[in-house]
């Protein structure tokens, strides 16, 4: 037997994503439509308890509420971790061995959307293929079951006190020699979390200096929305990394699960060096361990991994892509040029709180400055960044690039839209070129072997086909 509420039992639900949930507050998202994606999530994963947290966006609450309202009647017990990074709900999935977990986000996007992201048992995640659509179409029907059971029940839960012994389990805090960090939180959640690891480093003498900007957590975005990824939104940052002579610089996104480096100089540091120095300080330690990448930029972590005698294994870009093939193959670490980076022992899941950890560990133990850590990788792999089009007919436009060079390539791969590489015994250079998994753009990468000029003259190529 089901309830069925018939009124709005056609109308589609435009917030359900390729991954997860995004939409525009009111229109497409709702405490109503909230209720009812929980009792939809309800009846198709079944879980006896799901934990719920919220980002700092004033819509998260409520949204929250209505999650824990829709599940509690459907006899599922709800566990709130309160105001929380959606790391902090993936860990309480697993740490706890729960059935589920939602996280109330929008994290980069607009002030006046919110969103949800969904993991099931050990915070893998629930996408289009293991659940997401089936949750869609019984949440646009409402055709639930009745609840023949009990109420759920609901309680509050503080894991900080775990979640930080976690994080800290990935360093060995008496190798950290004197630093000074400005972290920039975005006025979101990192805040709380930097705050509390600054109580732990202090109890263990670990010589950190914080310098905290934009530190106050506010769902108003007084600031602007925390994306670093903008080159509008670095400036803050950059200005005070040499005001205060900070030997680094952090900054992430609304929900944490990204963070974006800046040098002592407070040059913004591309991803792609990020994830060489983060494969190469795993396989220090184990150079057994798989690393993986996606396809966008590889020559750099290609190297590195060669360097140890590990396998660097290609992944489709996406968060749900890489953690299927990371347990596929037990990789220890994964990384995306966009900033997500995935540990085998967070349950394969991303965090933008364990990178810096292992970074300010590499400093310390290398004993340089970032900018000369990553030196000579900018030199002998430099890249285009990530270029993004709009346009009106993107299959034909990735078609038009792929017969300008396809004749003329000595490698071709479709592991994600198309990737061609050029080397010969004068130059070498490849490109990525595909759609977003996430917004409607076509993106591009370049990158060569030790030539910056390829990289500027080839990329300007591809554009001028492009357009």
């Amino acid at each position: 037997m089901a309830e069925n509420n018939p009124d709005n039992a056609t109308l589609p639900l435009t917030c359900f994503k390729t991954y997860d949930i995004r939409g525009k507050l009111e229109t497409e998202l709702n405490p109503q439509i909230a209720y009812r994606i929980a009792r939809a999530f309800a009846d198709i994963i079944k879980p006896k308890t799901v934990v719920l947290g919220g980002d700092a966006r004033l819509t998260s609450a409520s949204l929250k509420q209505a999650l824990a309202s829709g599940f509690m009647d459907a006899g599922v017990n709800v566990l709130d971790l309160g105001l929380t990074g959606t790391e902090e709900v993936y860990f309480a999935t697993f740490h706890l061995k729960l059935d589920a977990g939602i996280q109330v986000t929008a994290s980069h996007n607009p002030i006046d959307y919110n969103g949800m992201k969904f993991v099931g048992k050990n915070a893998e995640p629930i996408g289009p293929d293991n659940g997401l659509q089936p949750i869609k179409l019984l949440a646009e029907s409402q055709a639930f079951s009745v609840n023949k059971q009990a109420k759920g029940h609901y309680h509050g839960l503080n894991l900080m006190p775990d979640y930080i012994k976690h994080l800290l389990s990935y360093i060995q805090p008496h190798h950290i020699k004197p630093l000074k960090i400005l972290v920039n939180a975005g006025n979101g959640p990192a805040a709380k979390i930097i705050d509390e690891l600054e109580v732990a480093f202090k109890q263990l003498q670990t010589p950190i200096t914080f310098i905290k900007i934009n530190h106050d957590i506010d769902g108003r975005f007084p600031n602007g929305i925390p994306n670093p990824l903008l080159k509008e939104n670095r400036q803050d940052t950059q200005n005070a990394i040499t005001l205060h002579q900070a030997d680094l610089g952090i900054a992430w996104d609304g929900d944490f699960d990204r963070c974006f480096f800046f040098d002592e100089q407070g040059e913004f540091l591309d991803s792609y060096y990020v994830v060489g120095l983060l494969a190469d300080a795993f396989l220090q330690k184990n150079s057994q361990s798989n690393i993986i990448h996606d396809p966008r930029l590889i020559w750099h972590t290609q190297h590195i991994c060669q360097k140890h005698r590990s396998k660097a294994i290609q992944c489709r870009t996406g968060h749900v892509f890489i953690k299927q093939k990371m347990r596929q193959t037990h990789a220890a670490y994964g990384g995306e040029v966009s900033g997500h980076h995935y540990f085998r022992d967070f349950a394969y899941c991303d965090s933008g709180m364990i990178p810096w950890l292992l970074l300010i560990e590499l400093l310390s133990i290398k004993n340089q400055p970032l900018s000369t850590l990553v030196a000579e990788s900018k030199r002998t792999y430099p890249n285009s960044g990530e270029i993004n089009f709009t346009v009106s007919h993107p299959i034909d436009a990735i078609n038009k690039v792929k017969a300008h060079y396809q004749d003329i390539a000595t490698h071709i791969d479709t592991c994600d839209g198309i990737s061609f590489s050029f080397e010969n015994k004068q130059q070498a250079w490849r490109f990525n070129l595909r759609y977003s998994n996430t917004e409607p753009l076509i993106r591009l990468n370049v990158e060569s072997k030790g030539n910056r000029q390829l990289v500027v003259q080839k990329t300007n190529e591809i554009i001028a086909i492009l357009k």
